[in-house]
């Protein structure tokens, strides 16, 4: 019982603060007032003294909510509110929908007239004045946005033409925009539209900038989120790809066979495997060179030509050395060499494997391509299909999501095929010239 009355009494100022009591008396001690003025028998006394409390209570509650200190502490409530519900507006990251509910959040708590906000091309939200005029997905019309969107400065704007309206054209008078970043990337900007220049205060800067801080946090957190998901999903997958029954059974079954024709070789091969799968396990997880990949694209390699026989498979190799140091995600090329072998492997002659790195300006092309057998244009298209979940799909899938999650925008895959003349999967890395192995 005692534990119950200390839990309800440290409940109490969650429901009834000083401000709500002193306004509780204000308004008895005002009804006390009101009844004996309008009483025909009023007692002096009592009207002296309920005047006397309601004329304090009144002025406590003023002072109450004048406070500095209680001041700051409604406003930090308010802005822990809303940054509570932006965050659960995000949970599937930064799209149409959310930023749309966004934009309803936080018009209210500013003295604007219109909240949206945009990616690098589109507006994804808009609420307030000329909504209908401004729907999701429209593109972005202003300069002063592009602008933002190039440089990544905050723009505090007072006249229409700066904001890139023609004169006269709408009620938008002033604009603050804010980009919204993640990491060294400008992803999109928050802008607040208002009526008047004057509306524009420091404290309506102060509110554009923390909410525009609060959504490039938030949109930062929901991308390393989604970072670790595909990186947990992206190693499993790997790691069942490089480890699978086939391949391991059929090196085992290579090497068991040089031991009575060629021990030397088979006690080679098995070092090599040795060493090929602790370094598969040790570079499952972090960043490693280029030179590091191809070496461990080499040593797989040798257990293909101890299978199959130096006359029908063969592997070129073309690097630039100026790209022996860049850091890159593990198993980007051996499992497309891998992919090769297993699927463009002719019926007759030699299975020819081309891999290439070359430094295209600030950018790196990878390739990895072969004389096979090739595939169907239908085929092509369907390797890189999210639903695919098996084969070479998986596998094509899986390097491609991980060089983009590395990388960053503009980096991509492309895939050229033509049954019967082979097949080319070449990696655009955009900045990789400018990755440091440090």
């Amino acid at each position: 019982m005692q534990q119950e009355s200390d839990e309800a009494r440290a409940a109490l100022p969650r429901f009834f603060t000083l401000e709500m009591f002193m306004f509780t008396v204000a308004v008895l001690s005002g009804l006390v007032l009101m009844w004996n003025i309008v009483a025909k028998d009023r007692n002096v006394a009592v009207l002296l003294c309920a005047g006397a409390i309601f004329t304090l209570s009144i002025v406590v509650v003023i002072r109450l909510l004048m406070d500095p200190d209680s001041v700051r502490a409604r406003q930090s409530d308010a802005v822990l509110k809303l940054a509570s519900q932006t965050l659960a507006c995000m949970n599937d990251g930064l799209n149409s929908e959310s930023a749309q509910k966004i934009c309803s959040l936080m018009l209210p708590s500013t003295a604007a007239i219109a909240v949206a906000i945009t990616d690098k091309e589109r507006i994804l939200g808009y609420a307030g004045s000329e909504e209908a005029q401004n729907p999701a997905g429209s593109c972005i019309r202003t300069h002063a946005t592009h602008a933002t969107l190039a440089d990544g400065k905050m723009r505090i704007l007072f006249t229409p033409e700066d904001i890139g309206f023609p004169k006269g054209s709408t009620s938008i008078k002033a604009a603050i925009i804010v980009p919204l970043a993640v990491g060294r990337t400008v992803a999109g900007t928050l802008k607040f539209y208002y009526r008047r220049a004057n509306h524009i205060s420091e404290t309506q800067k102060s509110i554009a900038e923390g909410f525009g801080q609060l959504l490039s946090t938030q949109m930062a957190a929901a991308a390393l989120e989604e970072q670790t998901k595909l990186a947990t999903s992206m190693e499993l997958k790997m790691l069942q790809s490089q480890i699978n029954p086939h391949f391991l059974f059929n090196t085992i079954n290579t090497i068991a066979s040089f031991v009575r024709t060629d021990p030397e070789t088979a006690r080679t091969l098995l070092r090599e495997f040795a060493v090929f799968y602790r370094r598969t396990l040790e570079d499952s997880a972090d960043l490693i060179l280029l030179a590091r990949e191809m070496e461990q694209t080499r040593r797989y390699f040798t257990f293909e030509v101890a299978r199959f026989g130096a006359d029908r498979v063969e592997m070129e190799v073309n690097v630039d050395p100026r790209v022996d140091d860049m850091l890159i995600p593990p198993f980007i090329i051996q499992p497309l060499v891998e992919n090769a072998v297993r699927h463009a492997m002719p019926s007759e002659g030699k299975l020819m494997i081309s891999v290439t790195a070359e430094v295209d300006g600030d950018d790196v092309i990878v390739s990895v391509c072969d004389n096979g057998v090739g595939m169907t244009e239908e085929a092509r298209l369907n390797i890189l299909h999210p639903e695919s979940s098996t084969g070479l799909g998986i596998a094509v899938k899986n390097v491609r999501d991980r060089i983009c999650g590395y990388f960053g925008p503009g980096t991509h895959m492309e895939v050229d095929s033509e049954l019967g003349s082979g097949t080319c999967v070449r990696l655009m890395l955009v900045g990789g010239a400018r990755c440091d192995c440090e």
